[in-house]
């Protein structure tokens, strides 16, 4: 295996009618396809009462050796998951942009606020090449804790003054 693995996947978002003043609807991510390709982006799918699913996207979902302790932790849950980050969430259709494995890297999306990422159960598929992938690639790196140094040395401080104003 490389140091990195890559394997397409199908984004599935769900359109749900809300009752909003400022939005018509809320989108969210329903499913992932491993391996899907040759359908056209934003194919209707399925459709209800005040939903539809799309074929939204199809992008890589790329693996890499250094992140190796993020998918373990993913692993570990009792639903492991992929993340689809969507950019652009306000806009009438939200743009998927990234799958991955790494929650870490889900997380840092999150911060900015301009992104959303939305939390899928891995299909088997992608579990079993994420547990390969980290099998063969994962390197257990000893906890090592920080030495804090201190702000000011000893010797740096000043003596005090034997003369009082």
């Amino acid at each position: 295996m490389d140091r990195q693995e890559q394997i397409r996947i199908g984004v599935v978002l769900e359109r749900r009618s809300i009752d909003s003043p400022w939005q018509r609807y809320a989108w969210r991510t329903v499913a992932v396809v491993p391996g899907a390709s040759g359908f056209k982006e934003w194919k209707e799918m399925a459709s209800g009462p005040g939903w539809t699913h799309y074929y939204a996207a199809n992008l890589p979902l790329t693996l890499y050796r250094k992140e190796t302790e993020g998918y373990r932790i993913n692993l570990s849950q009792p639903t492991p998951s992929l993340y689809v980050v969507l950019k652009d969430i306000n806009d009438e259709r939200p743009k998927p942009f990234l799958v991955t494995a790494c929650p870490f890297e889900a997380g840092d999306y999150e911060i900015s606020g301009d992104e959303r990422a939305d939390k899928v159960p891995m299909p088997n598929e992608i579990l079993s090449l994420v547990g390969h992938f980290i099998k063969t690639h994962h390197i257990q790196e000893p906890f090592t804790k920080r030495q804090r140094k201190a702000h000011v040395s000893v010797e740096k401080i000043p003596p005090e003054s034997s003369t009082r104003r």
